[in-house]
């Protein structure tokens, strides 16, 4: 049996870079609807939910070759109207394993707390960095599949 490390009861914080601070402010406000709750020099940090993430001034540039944030929601579909009609641009994948309607993909599982699957979407922020929107599912069907039966 392993013993708990100090971190096993931390609290986990992402943290984003943003090459223009400004810019990225713009976009989590004017396309995703977030405000930070606090600045600093060089740093916002944004509340949602239980969990935060800070951006951050950095000259560095994300990879964007995997997802660096993600938001798990519980109508993607929904979400991802609103996003869409705030000007996010979702971002197609071929992945492995996983089947693909347009932007949006499922997974074939998850991890036995959150469901049996989980449908998902990308999007680029500002800055390059690649952000993940989730929703766990008890079946990978396709919320059109429930209406059809």
């Amino acid at each position: 049996m392993t013993t708990p490390g100090p971190l096993s009861k931390a609290h986990t914080i992402t943290k984003l870079p943003a090459q223009d601070l400004e810019r990225a402010r713009a976009f989590y406000r004017d396309k995703l609807g977030l405000e930070p709750v606090e600045e600093r020099v060089g740093g916002l940090r944004y509340v949602c939910g239980a969990t935060e993430f800070h951006l951050f001034s950095s000259t560095g540039e994300p990879s964007g070759a995997s997802t660096q944030m993600a938001f798990e929601v519980e109508d993607l579909e929904a979400t991802l109207a609103d996003l869409r009609a705030r000007g996010v641009t979702f971002e197609r994948f071929e992945m492995s394993g996983f089947e693909a309607r347009g932007d949006t993909i499922a997974a074939p599982d998850n991890y036995p707390s959150k469901g049996t699957g989980e449908l998902g979407a990308f999007f680029y922020d500002s800055e390059g960095n690649l952000i993940g929107i989730a929703q766990p599912v008890n079946e990978t069907r396709w919320p059109e599949d429930d209406a059809t039966g």
